[in-house]
């Protein structure tokens, strides 16, 4: 536990203590009551309310539109599952700033409902829940459809064989063996949906802020670091609070994975309900996940005064401007560097908390694993600019540092490798361990050749998607990526940023590149994947 406790201490706890004792703060003294007369006001009160409101209505709307998807990809063997469980996990892991933008151009003015419709999305609500589906649907059917496919069918058909009814088998069989991973998965998109930000950013307009776009005007726009960092303590003591009840869920869940078979259960549809539901995930789907990374593309395709090209792409190669002084082309280079240098980091720091998760109980390492969920519920906003406020002085003097990047987007790919890792090394029979270490091995090399080669597949998964979490991080780089040596997420940023056409062009090639890229590691990934890999 010493390595991934002490990288979290130092590039998680300290940049975010430094911000928020900072705006705590004022000529060397606390000033508890900033918290009282922030909180105090109707403003915040609201900002609040909608936060919690939207989270809770988001979570609703996402499992009742993925948990059919969830049943259908564990259940059902049809043409293209593997490709369509790649699919519908893209949107999770491409930048907030790019999906905001592509449905906007669906629902908002001058978009596809308002040129078939005349009806108009952007500025309310249901524009932010829509958006808060396709970038959480995967969460669903990653975690419970990798539940269901754990949940031996043949028990229900033998309730069917006693007289049970085809509800009754499933609520009394199939419902509780699933209702921890749902749980799970409800918790985890609440806690996405509750630190929304760039969604709400662009879709929700100036009426409509979570506490992770309050804070971000407060940081960026209004420089009022005490009312951020009062709202940071908010935000960060209601994630904690998730995280523990998450945390119960997860160990419920895992602890099923032990009692089930690794053998896939799919088969392929029959009867008309079967092939109706097949039918209704696909127009879920199409219209919901896909429909947008196709907008994404044809805005990166279309010409000035109409047609078809590769004008856009060819303008990423030049100079670019004033925006910043590289060709936007090298935000791919950069990208894909500072993803792998994320990806060692994160594999080496999660694959051994996952095992220090393994080898050891208590309520200590308990509370160390929802420790590990934090940075994906703490604000980005505070971590960047925590970065800039802390790490500014020896012996920690990163500022202008290259590694300053990759650590940020190690920070969110470290709790994925550790949920995917951990239920497979929990699953490992540690009677194989034991007797390996009774025959004379050493803890290495029992770790080599008893959990290595079991969890092999696992190990790369991990890598796979903290790849691709890394390479759509935007919350923190957006502060400390330096303007020579932008990613791609940021550099999208900027471009949708400025006027012109032509930016905005160059702006959708560079997001359908990072969907690209995104979108062959996930299928490569599905390739590989062992049933029991995870929430994903």
């Amino acid at each position: 536990m010493a390595l991934p406790v002490a990288f979290l201490a130092v590039f998680f706890a300290y940049p975010v203590t430094a911000i928020v004792s900072r705006g705590l703060r004022e000529d060397g003294a606390w000033r508890p009551g900033r918290v009282a007369e922030v909180l105090s006001d109707p403003g915040i009160g609201q900002v609040v309310w909608f936060t919690v409101w939207q989270a809770a209505a988001s979570t609703l709307l996402t499992l009742f539109l993925a948990l059919p998807g969830a049943w259908a990809l564990a259940r059902l063997d049809f043409p293209g599952r593997r490709l369509l469980r790649a699919v519908v996990t893209v949107p999770f892991v491409l930048p907030t700033v790019v999906a905001g933008s592509a449905f906007l151009a669906l629902v908002g003015r001058g978009g596809l409902l308002d040129d078939l419709f005349g009806v108009r999305l952007d500025g309310t609500v249901w524009a932010i829940l829509l958006a808060h589906v396709f970038f959480n649907y995967a969460v669903v059917v990653r975690t419970v459809g990798g539940m269901w496919e754990q949940v031996d069918p043949r028990q229900e058909e033998a309730a069917r064989v006693l007289g049970a009814g085809r509800f009754t088998a499933w609520w009394r069989i199939t419902l509780p063996a699933l209702a921890p991973s749902v749980a799970a998965a409800a918790l985890m998109v609440f806690l996405f949906t509750f630190t929304s930000f760039g969604a709400v950013l662009i879709l929700g307009g100036p009426r409509l802020a979570t506490l992770e776009v309050e804070i971000y005007r407060q940081t960026a726009q209004l420089l009022d670091l005490p009312t951020a960092a009062v709202l940071s303590i908010v935000q960060f003591a209601a994630v904690a609070v998730m995280l523990w009840v998450h945390a119960r869920t997860v160990r419920r869940r895992e602890a099923g994975l032990r009692l089930t078979g690794a053998v896939d259960p799919a088969r392929p549809p029959r009867g008309v309900g079967q092939w109706l539901l097949l039918g209704w995930v696909l127009l879920v789907i199409g219209a919901l996940l896909l429909l947008p990374p196709a907008v994404l593309v044809e805005r990166s395709l279309s010409v000035p005064g109409g047609g078809w090209g590769l004008d856009h792409y060819r303008a990423l190669f030049l100079d670019g401007g004033g925006t910043f002084p590289v060709a936007p082309m090298e935000a791919v280079g950069n990208s894909l560097r500072y993803a792998a240098v994320a990806t060692v980091i994160a594999v080496v720091v999660g694959g051994l908390a996952a095992a220090a998760l393994t080898r050891r109980a208590g309520r200590l390492v308990r509370g160390f694993d929802a420790l590990l969920m934090l940075p994906l519920g703490t604000s980005a906003v505070t971590v960047g600019f925590g970065f800039l406020i802390a790490l500014d002085a020896p012996p920690l003097d990163l500022r202008s540092s290259w590694m300053l990047v990759p650590i940020a987007q190690a920070l969110v790919g470290v709790p994925f490798v550790v949920r995917v890792m951990l239920p497979v090394l929990r699953a490992v029979d540690d009677r194989l361990r034991q007797a390996a270490a009774v025959l004379g091995a050493s803890p290495w090399r029992v770790w080599r050749e008893v959990d290595l080669p079991l969890v092999r597949r696992a190990l790369v998964l991990a890598a796979g998607f903290a790849f691709a979490v890394s390479m759509g991080e935007f919350g923190a780089t957006v502060f400390i990526a330096r303007p020579d040596a932008p990613t791609l997420p940021v550099a999208v940023a900027r471009l949708l940023g400025r006027a012109g056409e032509l930016t905005y062009g160059q702006a959708m090639a560079l997001s359908t590149i990072l969907m690209v890229v995104c979108a062959t590691v996930l299928l490569a990934l599905e390739r590989i994947r062992p049933l029991r890999s995870g929430a994903f």
